[in-house]
């Protein structure tokens, strides 16, 4: 056991997530890979819970944050700051419809927390509506509208939040296939705001695509149906990016835009500082404009992670890298095709761009989930020094997030790990 992993276990809560046997300490990046303590080099495909968008050490973005740190670091909110002034007018540029302004936090929990405050205040009205198996933090706030049992301890519970059926269709909580199903997890919305709300919401907060939810991709024509129904009710649409924004589900800015439908809020953070701490909450005006009073974030918006954001948004432009996430994404999808007819176990394939959920099963009939067999899958897969994620509510899922600037090359090496794992995990 190295020192290192002998520290955090003695001093870090017991609780933080560890994918392995044995932590595996981490000392270097760049690019698309990583090196661990002892210097074994690691395919990265996780890219620090889909943070890394334009890949380790960037060189773009160390020099800007290099370059802002010798300068002025940190003078709080109160002082307005051109990198934060000029970072809010690109993201009212490039978020869709009529979203402009933005506050900035340091996460995807604050951001969330933001905009369920501005929603409530906005409309005068409490009740949120969220998707089970959605995940939107670690708040209180934010775990209240969590739909995992395992991410919720007792005490974090706020009230106001109702949990909608997800549009999980590998595992339809109405026994329906689509598209002859209507989209009725949609359309049950309705009888939920009417049966379990004051029938007048506030909001309705979900993920284009779950993340920890397992990389659940709604169908066509869901989130259309799921906002018509919630603007009826008087509510709006909090549309959660943390995972799904920059470029990561390919050809768009962000997940929803492979939907019909403007948001009135999106949230996000991850991608946007690609591991410096930034989140955002970016509005339309007049939601904004109804936030009363003095609010602050000591660190939101800071030089330092809003110099990062800048570099990082230009950097996925001058590359093209929404592009390449569709053009690779597709390539590991159409692989992962290939490896779902040669192990059974492999029991769906999933998502947009670099974005890509894999449900692992015990039987392909009865859809069994088989975390045992996903935690052999990481142990294999770390032998060969790739790595990979896990999410979804059985912890059956792998999720599969790459730095935006992955290659087909690295897919291929990172499929034939794969390839390799279920092989063994399944023996």
């Amino acid at each position: 056991m190295s020192e290192t992993v002998r520290k955090h276990k003695e001093f870090i809560f017991p609780a933080v997530a560890n994918y392995y046997q044995e932590p595996l300490p981490l000392v270097r990046g760049s690019g698309m890979y990583v090196w661990d303590e002892k210097g074994d080099q690691y395919l990265d495909c996780f890219g620090g819970i889909l943070t890394v968008s334009v890949g380790h050490a960037n060189p773009a973005v160390i020099k800007a944050v290099a370059e802002q740190v010798a300068s002025i670091a940190h003078m709080s909110g109160v002082y307005p700051h051109a990198n934060q002034s000029n970072l809010a007018e690109k993201l009212a540029e490039i978020t869709p419809g009529r979203l402009k302004k933005t506050f900035f936090t340091n996460s995807g929990t604050e951001a969330n927390d933001t905009a369920v405050l501005a929603a409530k205040i906005f409309t005068k009205r409490q009740e949120i509506v969220v998707l089970r198996h959605g995940y939107s933090g670690r708040s209180a706030t934010a775990l209240s509208a969590v739909g995992h049992a395992p991410w919720k301890p007792i005490a974090s519970q706020v009230a106001g939040f109702t949990h909608a059926h997800a549009p999980y269709c590998y595992r339809c909580p109405f026994h329906l296939k689509f598209p002859e199903c209507g989209l009725k997890c949609a359309e049950d919305i309705e009888e939920l705001i009417r049966t379990t709300t004051t029938g007048e919401i506030a909001a309705l907060m979900a993920e284009p695509i779950l993340g920890v939810g397992g990389f659940i991709t709604p169908p066509p024509g869901y989130f259309e149906k799921a906002v018509e129904i919630t603007r009826n009710h008087g509510g709006i649409f909090i549309c959660d990016e943390v995972q799904t924004g920059w470029g990561r589900t390919g050809e768009k800015w962000f997940g929803i835009e492979h939907w019909d439908v403007e948001p009135d809020i999106i949230t996000s953070a991850k991608g946007l500082g690609n591991g410096a701490p930034i989140g955002v909450t970016i509005a339309n005006p007049e939601i904004a404009d109804a936030f009363p009073g003095m609010t602050i974030s000591t660190f939101g918006g800071n030089p330092v992670s809003t110099a990062a954001g800048l570099a990082v948004i230009k950097e996925i432009e001058d590359k093209n890298l929404r592009d390449n996430a569709k053009v690779v994404g597709d390539h590991l999808k159409s692989k992962l095709e290939e490896l779902k007819e040669k192990h059974p176990a492999l029991g769906d394939v999933r998502g947009l761009g670099l974005m890509v959920g894999v449900e692992v099963v015990r039987d392909p009939v009865t859809k069994e989930p088989a975390p045992d067999i996903v935690g052999r899958i990481f142990e294999e897969t770390k032998r060969q020094r790739v790595l990979i994620g896990r999410g979804g509510l059985y912890g059956n899922v792998l999720r599969l997030g790459p730095p935006l600037i992955a290659t087909k090359a690295d897919i291929d090496i990172l499929v034939a790990a794969l390839d390799q794992a279920f092989t063994v995990a399944c023996a």
